[in-house]
């Protein structure tokens, strides 16, 4: 069977940004290096969202565009890494483009340090401490996958978790498998009721992706309280509870809320024997879903 081996590093922001690069370079190296020495050594390591500085969107701050000003040294960084380790890379940047163009962006490192693709986020929120539209340019790379040594990478970063379109794209273009870099959590002041609906919304959502396009999935999710610096919001309680599916939804690994790190082997072959018993892709009906496009359809 064609498996791919993988890991998802669930991290918190450990306090300065030289910190946590150096707390991902650590467990990206160690990871290689320990499972290098068994007899299925690790191929792919994906990183949650902008996990490199803490989650700065809580408020509207111009002086936070100054952390994208590091993009391209975080490029050579992650490039090296990847090299180094000997792996296939997934981050996830604050990119700088030009003077005022800035994107959320994927960047899939190959394992010999050159990047295979990238994918710029596509669904931008605007709500309560997440207020991204201010940071983040829509990404105007469409939904491609992304061609590596180990399959074609449908790489989606959070806020489009929520769309099935974007996945369902993803699975036409021949996606193996989807991934979402994510940082999404709790307000403190949300009830415990509330805080459950939310994780279990979430969780729900990516699983019936995979349910949809019979693909795995891989969501990693930031951890930990961030305060606003702001001063203005109460701060994020980033929920953590990263996990892996398989092409029917099943949970092939999770996490909970601290740090940890996923390695799983992910079955790729199921993708097609499921879509032989359940052959969603073939009965759909393309020539009645015009109304797609619609933003609305009543009024």
């Amino acid at each position: 069977m064609n498996k791919l081996k993988l890991a998802a590093i669930q991290h918190s922001f450990q306090g300065s940004k030289d910190a946590t690069l150096a707390y991902i370079e650590h467990e990206v190296v160690a990871l290689s290096q320990q499972h290098s020495k068994t007899g299925v050594p690790l191929q792919l390591i994906a990183l949650q969202e902008l996990h490199s500085n803490p989650y700065f969107c809580q408020s509207e701050d111009v002086a936070m565009f100054d952390l994208a000003e590091s993009y391209e040294e975080e490029v050579e960084f992650f490039s090296a890494l990847a090299k180094r380790a000997h792996i296939v890379l997934v981050t996830s940047l604050f990119e700088k483009r030009a003077k005022g163009l800035y994107h959320n962006t994927a960047v899939v490192f190959e394992s010999d340090g050159s990047i295979a693709g990238k994918y710029r986020k596509m669904h931008i929120p605007d709500d309560p401490s997440f207020y991204e539209k201010f940071y983040f340019t829509p990404g105007d790379l469409g939904f491609c996958p992304i061609e590596t040594s180990v399959g074609r990478l449908g790489v989606l970063v959070c806020w489009d978790q929520w769309y099935p379109e974007a996945a369902r794209i993803m699975a036409l273009k021949g996606a193996d498998i989807l991934i979402y870099p994510t940082a999404i959590g709790y307000t403190p002041s949300d009830s415990p009721q509330e805080k459950q609906r939310q994780l279990d919304a979430w969780r729900t959502i990516q699983r019936a992706h995979s349910i949809a396009n019979a693909l795995p999935l891989v969501a990693i999710n930031r951890v930990g309280f961030e305060p606003d610096n702001s001063g203005a919001g109460e701060g994020i309680e980033f929920w953590g509870h990263s996990f892996i599916s398989g092409a029917q939804g099943e949970i092939l690994a999770e996490s909970k809320d601290t740090q940890d790190v996923l390695v799983c082997e992910v079955p790729l072959d199921t993708t097609q024997d499921v879509r032989r018993i359940w052959p969603f892709l073939r009965d759909r009906r393309i020539d009645a879903y015009g109304e797609i496009i619609q933003r609305f359809c009543l009024g």
